[in-house]
């Protein structure tokens, strides 16, 4: 039996009055999750628990089968993991984002413009997060350059308490009331306050504005948390697995779980990457004898934060096309199964993720009987509830719920 876990990162969303009142996943052209759909399962889990954030991190916990109520202990340390960052015991990581802020003089009057700094790519943002480092960087505080956008700060011995807030949840808006708050407040808002007296004037920043993209004017933190400790995703399902994603959240979770990460050239996390690379990818790991392939596709959520329905549309269906192709290249087995599902929903109206369940398709080699049913939120909701996430993936893969 060979088993993959398609995930479309934030699909599920809200009736829109400019789709004629259906959803996006409604609207968008998906015949091959809508046959998985009418002959195989669908039916909604709950990935985050309440009390919880509704991140990726915590969903995507669920989703692979691990309670986040024992085993989330914040998202950064899931990415240091990923970017081969060692963390002590007493170390706290954050995410250190490239933001685009707007450009009043006094820092609680600006807004956050663009949580990504228009996507700033992996080669541009290295360069800035040098200058970063060479101004900001002491023997607590140590930056470390990630992927696109996303970076990482790991304070050495750092307080266990702040109250820090996603720049993705306040696109648009005054950044005062949002700042840090609690014992980690005044050191890390002071840093965030210089790199936004001299990253304006970095020269990476004069060539993009001049190419008319916005400017990472400055740094932002959030997503605080401890090195995890998880049991291996080998020892309750004795499946071997790897994960193919562009976002490093993804792959710490995959690393934690003991998969084998695979990098793909050429993703982004966008709905410009590489999704023919990434099925190949998952294909040729099921072919070399691994068990299970989680696919990871960022981009619906990256639409979704970007408040951009027509792109949130074409990355749900460059989704469907994903599935379809691995739907007729997994035809070479005798048995598979294969899940098409988002980690959480990201409503196009508030730009942000919800805690709503989400809505997924369980599909098995040669089940033939046909259904009327669509792969959509509200027909997804009329039929099987798994409340607590985590018990899916043994759902999935042993046709019971209990979950780590």
């Amino acid at each position: 039996m060979k088993y993959i876990i398609l995930l479309g990162d934030g699909m599920a969303d809200e009736q829109l009055a400019g789709l004629g009142g259906k959803t996006p996943l409604q609207f968008a052209s998906t015949p091959n999750m809508d046959f998985v759909a009418s002959y195989g399962e669908i039916g909604v889990a709950g990935t985050v628990p309440a009390g919880f954030p509704p991140g990726s991190d915590v969903a995507n916990l669920s989703v692979m089968g691990y309670d986040p109520r024992l085993y989330y202990t914040g998202r950064s340390p899931l990415e240091a993991v990923s970017m081969g960052v060692e963390l002590d015991s007493d170390d706290v990581a954050f995410r250190c984002n490239l933001v685009t802020l707007s450009d009043e003089e006094r820092y609680e009057d600006k807004t956050m413009v663009d949580y990504s700094a228009d996507e700033i790519t992996t080669a541009e943002s290295g360069k800035i997060i040098e200058e970063v480092k060479a101004r900001l960087e002491s023997a607590q505080l140590k930056f470390y350059p990630g992927f696109g956008f996303r970076h990482l700060l790991v304070w050495k011995g750092g307080p266990p308490d702040g109250e820090l807030t996603p720049p993705h949840d306040i696109s648009g808006r005054v950044i005062g009331p949002y700042l840090p708050k609690g014992q980690i407040g005044e050191i890390l808002l002071n840093l965030m306050r210089e790199s936004a007296g001299f990253l304006p004037g970095h020269q990476v920043n004069a060539a993009r504005t001049g190419k008319g993209l916005r400017p990472a004017n400055a740094i932002w933190f959030w997503g605080m948390g401890k090195r995890p400790r998880m049991p291996k995703f080998y020892d309750r399902y004795r499946l071997n697995g790897s994960i193919i994603s562009a976002v490093d959240l993804i792959k710490g979770i995959g690393i934690c779980a003991g998969f084998n990460v695979v990098e793909v050239e050429g993703v982004t996390g966008t709905v410009n990457t590489n999704a023919d690379g990434k099925v190949q990818a998952a294909l040729d790991e099921l072919g070399k004898g691994r068990d299970l392939v989680y696919l990871h596709v960022e981009a619906p959520d990256a639409a979704s934060h970007r408040g951009e329905l027509d792109t949130k549309i074409k990355a749900i269906e460059m989704v469907d096309r994903m599935l379809g192709r691995l739907l007729h290249e997994l035809d070479i087995y005798d048995s598979y199964k294969i899940m098409v599902l988002p980690d959480h929903p990201t409503p196009l109206a508030t730009m942000t993720h919800a805690s709503s369940p989400v809505p997924f398709a369980i599909y098995s080699k040669g089940q033939n009987k046909k259904t009327n049913r669509t792969y959509d939120e509200l027909t997804a909701s009329k039929g099987l509830v798994i409340k607590a996430g985590h018990e899916l993936m043994d759902y999935f893969v042993l046709g019971k719920t209990g979950g780590f």
